[in-house]
C-alpha cells in the first residue's frame, strides 16, 4: 500500500510542472516535493521506533511478571483471552506476545492449549493501538482546544519522558521515561505520515489507486503484502488512518485490507518458529489459522449479504476512529466465532504438525503428572515412578545417541541430541515442581521418603544428560578438527565405553523394575570404572611423552574419560539412592562403607568379575 502511494508520489515527476503535488492553502498553491516522499518514510520509521520504545519500556518496567502471569493466568481458556488482550494492549504488539508464547510452549512451560487463548486475546489486543492513534488527530487553535491538540500533548510528555529518562536513578524510572518517550515519538510519526499524505485527497492517481482496493481480494492481498513487510499489524492500521485523513478511504477499501493486515501479521510470528520445537510451531500456526479464518469467514459471510441486501454504508467515507472501530470489531467478532471451537482448533495444530511415536510417548509421560492426584499421595507418587522411568529412559537413549556421533557424525544428529537434552530437562523442571507440591501434603513416613529419593534421582537423571551434551560436543569437536585417537587410543575408549553402558543400562533397568539385586551390583563396576579412568590417564600420558599421541587428542580423551566417569557415579547415586529406599537410613557414604565392610567377598567377585569382562591388560603393549 505505501509503496503504491509511493509510486503515485513518483509519477508526478514526469509532468511538465517541475513539482510532484500541488494543492491550494489559504488561495495559495504549496508545493509537494521529493520531500513529501521523505516525510511519509520519516514517519513510518517514527512510528515503528515509537511502538518499540514504548512497548520495550512496558516490559522492561514490568520486569519477568508479563511472563509469570502469562505462565499462571492460562488455566481458563477465558481468562486466557482476556490476558492476551491486556498484555498487548500493554506492549503494543501481537506479534510481541505470540513470540513470547511460542518461547514458553517451545520450553514447555506453557501447553498448547493453554496459549490458544492468549493467542485469540492477542488478536484483540492488537487494535488498542488503534485507538491510541485517534489521539493523534486532536487538533484545536486556540484555548482548551490547542491545549488538547496533538502537538502539546506529545511535546508534554516528550519532556516528562526526557526528565525521567536523565535525572531516573532507578531503573523502573528510566524505563517509564522510554515509555513516555515511545509515546511522544509515535505521535509525531502519526502526525508526519498524515502531514505527508494529506495532498493526496486531490490526486486523481490515488483515487483510481483506492477504486482498486475496494476489490475485495486486491484489498486483502495488499493488507497481506504491506503488512508482511512491516511486520507490523499495529503500523499497517496507523497508516490506513493517516490515509483516511485524504477523505479517500471508504468502507469498501478498507474492509478488506483490514482483514488482510491480520493475515500478514502473522509472518513475523511463523518465522519466530524456524527451529522451535513441534509445539512451538503448533503455536505460530494457531495465529495465522486465527487470522486466516476470520479472512475467509467475513469475506464470504459479509460480501455474500452484501451481494444480496446492498448494505448502504459501503461508500462511506473512513477517518481514523471509524478504522479503530472497524479493526476491532472485526477482531473481536472473529475470536467470538472462534473462540468455541478452542478444543478442535487445538486438534486442527496437531493433526497439521503430527509427532513421532516417541514425542508422542514424550508428553504421555508429562500427562501423568496430574494436579488431582495430589491429594492422593500414593498414586502421586506412583505416577512420578512411571514418570521418572521415562526420564531415565530418555537420557540413557541420548548417552548412546551421542556416543554414535563417534562413528557417524552430523550436525542433524548433533542437534537431535541437544533437542533431546531439553527434554530431559522439562522433566526435571516438571517432576521436581510435582515433587515439591506432594511433599507439602500428608503422607506416610515411607511416601515423604520416596518422594525425598526422587528428588535427588531426577537430579542424577538430569545430569546423564548433561554429559550426553558434554560427549556429543567432544565429537563436534573431533569432526570438525579433524582429529583422530591413536588405535590404541581408540580401543581403550571403547572398552571403557562398554563399561560405561554396562553401568548404565544396569541403573535404568534397576530403577525402571524396582530391582534392588541389580542396584547391588553397580558399585563394583563404578569402582571399576574409576581405576579403568585412572590407568588410561596414565597410558595416554606415556603415549604422549612417546610421541604416539599429540597434544590436540588429550583435551577430547580426557574430556571423555571425565564424563564416562561422572556418569558411572551418577548410576552409583541413583542405586544407593534406591537401596535407601528399602528400609535403610543410611547416607550414601554410609552405605558404600558399610557394603564394602559387610559384602566385602560380595564385593571383590563382582570387582573381579567385571575386571575380566572389561580387561585392559589383555592390550598392553
Amino acid at each position: 500500500m505505501i509503496i503504491m502511494v509511493l509510486e503515485i508520489l513518483c509519477k508526478n515527476l514526469a509532468y511538465e510542472e517541475p513539482i510532484i503535488l500541488t494543492r491550494k492553502e489559504n488561495g495559495k498553491k504549496k508545493i509537494m516535493g521529493i520531500t513529501s516522499i521523505l516525510s511519509l518514510l520519516s514517519g513510518v520509521a517514527l512510528f515503528l521506533y515509537g511502538m518499540s520504545l514504548m512497548g520495550d519500556g512496558l516490559k522492561k518496567a514490568a520486569g519477568a511478571k508479563l511472563e509469570l502471569i502469562l505462565y499462571k493466568l492460562t488455566s481458563n481458556p477465558l481468562k486466557g483471552v482476556l490476558l492476551g488482550t491486556a498484555v498487548t494492549a500493554l506492549i503494543q504488539s501481537s506479534s510481541a506476545t505470540t513470540v513470547m508464547v511460542v518461547g514458553f510452549v517451545n520450553t514447555g512451560m506453557m501447553k498448547v492449549g493453554q496459549a490458544i487463548g492468549i493467542i485469540m486475546g492477542a488478536n484483540i489486543g492488537t487494535s488498542i493501538t488503534g485507538w491510541i492513534l485517534c489521539l493523534s488527530y486532536i487538533d484545536g487553535s486556540e484555548g482548551i482546544a490547542q491545549l488538547l491538540s496533538t502537538a502539546t500533548i506529545s511535546a508534554v510528555v516528550a519532556i516528562i519522558g526526557i526528565l525521567f529518562k536523565m535525572i531516573g536513578k532507578r531503573s523502573v524510572h528510566r524505563n517509564v521515561g522510554d515509555i513516555l518517550l515511545g509515546f511522544s515519538i509515535l505521535m509525531i510519526g502519526m502526525q508526519t505520515m498524515s502531514g505527508a499524505v494529506s495532498p493526496l485527497r486531490e490526486n486523481p492517481h490515488f483515487v483510481r489507486m483506492l477504486t482498486m482496493f475496494s476489490n475485495p481480494f486486491m484489498g486483502i492481498l495488499v493488507g497481506i503484502a504491506f503488512t508482511a513487510v512491516i511486520q507490523s499489524a499495529s503500523a499497517s492500521v496507523g497508516i490506513l488512518q493517516a490515509l483516511s485523513m485524504t477523505g479517500a478511504i471508504n468502507f469498501a477499501t478498507a474492509f478488506p485490507i483490514t482483514m488482510g493486515i491480520g493475515v500478514g501479521a502473522a509472518c513475523p510470528v511463523l518465522l519466530s518458529s524456524i527451529g522451535t520445537s513441534k509445539n512451538g510451531k503448533r503455536t505460530a500456526l494457531i495465529y495465522l489459522i486465527n487470522d486466516v479464518f476470520g479472512m475467509v469467514f467475513w469475506s464470504i459471510t459479509f460480501y455474500t449479504v452484501n451481494a444480496i441486501v446492498h448494505f448502504p454504508f459501503m461508500e462511506r467515507t473512513m477517518t481514523p476512529v471509524a478504522i479503530a472501530v472497524l479493526n476491532t470489531v472485526f477482531r473481536v467478532a472473529t475470536v467470538c466465532i472462534l473462540f468455541p471451537f478452542s478444543k478442535y482448533l487445538e486438534k486442527l495444530v496437531f493433526t497439521l504438525v503430527k509427532d513421532s511415536e516417541e514425542e508422542k510417548e514424550d508428553r504421555a509421560d508429562f500427562d501423568l503428572l496430574e494436579e488431582r492426584f495430589l491429594n492422593y499421595p500414593a498414586i502421586a507418587i506412583s505416577q512420578c515412578h512411571t514418570a521418572i522411568n521415562g526420564m531415565a529412559n530418555q537420557a540413557r537413549k541420548n548417552i548412546h545417541r551421542a556416543n554414535d556421533l563417534f562413528e557417524e557424525y552430523t550436525d542433524e544428529r548433533f542437534e537431535k541430541v541437544q533437542e533431546k537434552e531439553n527434554i530431559v530437562d522439562k522433566y526435571e523442571d516438571k517432576l521436581g515442581t510435582y515433587l515439591m507440591q506432594l511433599t507439602r501434603k500428608e503422607m506416610t513416613t515411607k511416601q515423604s521418603q520416596l518422594a525425598s529419593v526422587f528428588l535427588h534421582t531426577i537430579g542424577d537423571f538430569e545430569r546423564l544428560g548433561d554429559h550426553a551434551v558434554n560427549i556429543s560436543k567432544s565429537a563436534q569437536e573431533l569432526s570438525e578438527k579433524k582429529i583422530k585417537f591413536s588405535p590404541e587410543a581408540d580401543l581403550e575408549i571403547s572398552i571403557l565405553r562398554k563399561a560405561m553402558f554396562r553401568i548404565l543400562d544396569m541403573t535404568v533397568d534397576a530403577f525402571c523394575e524396582d530391582d534392588i539385586d541389580a542396584a547391588m551390583q553397580v558399585e563394583p563396576l563404578r569402582r571399576l570404572i574409576v581405576d579403568m579412568c585412572n590407568e588410561l590417564k596414565s597410558r595416554h600420558i606415556a603415549r604422549l611423552r612417546s610421541g604416539v599421541c599429540e597434544m590436540k587428542q588429550s583435551f577430547a580423551f580426557n574430556n571423555l574419560l571425565t564424563d564416562y566417569e561422572r556418569i558411572a557415579a551418577h548410576c552409583s547415586n541413583v542405586a544407593v539412592a534406591m537401596l535407601e529406599t528399602e528400609g535403610s537410613d543410611f547416607s550414601t557414604h554410609k552405605y558404600l562403607r558399610t557394603f564394602k565392610s559387610l559384602n566385602q567377598d560380595e564385593f571383590t567377585r563382582l570387582y573381579n568379575q567385571y575386571e575380566n569382562e572389561f580387561n585392559l591388560k589383555a592390550f598392553e603393549g
